[in-house]
């Protein structure tokens, strides 16, 4: 994904935080909000501490960046994400990971061609 795709400023994630528009599961917790300014889909992922060192977190931000870039996300829309790892993320294989991002942006309605109803 494009470097555009990314929201960068810890401000406009506290933004996205306080929207409290967010679906949770035991891996993953997924923050929205509607975001008019930018046109297109934005993105950011928090790994915390707990779930290891810095080699082990940065391969949890490679895996959901990857999934992100394979699922059929609407990139027209106006929507910023928030994704946060929980620490049960360290056991989840690609596939697995996939599956519960997945499950997160169709609970959001982000998934291409869903109907929103």
């Amino acid at each position: 994904m494009k470097k555009q795709y990314r929201v960068k400023k810890s401000e406009e994630i506290e933004k996205i935080i306080k929207e409290k528009n967010y679906k949770s599961n035991p891996y993953i917790t997924l923050y929205k909000k509607e975001n008019t300014e930018t046109g297109h889909f934005r993105y950011a992922i928090s790994v915390g501490k707990k779930i290891g060192n810095a080699v082990e977190r940065n391969r949890i931000k490679r895996l959901i960046t990857a999934v992100i870039d394979n699922l059929n996300i609407d990139l027209d829309s106006s929507t910023d994400v928030f994704i946060i790892a929980r620490v049960a993320i360290k056991d989840l294989s690609y596939l697995e990971l996939r599956k519960q991002l997945e499950y997160l942006f169709r609970k959001q309605k982000l998934i291409k061609g869903e109907k929103n109803g």
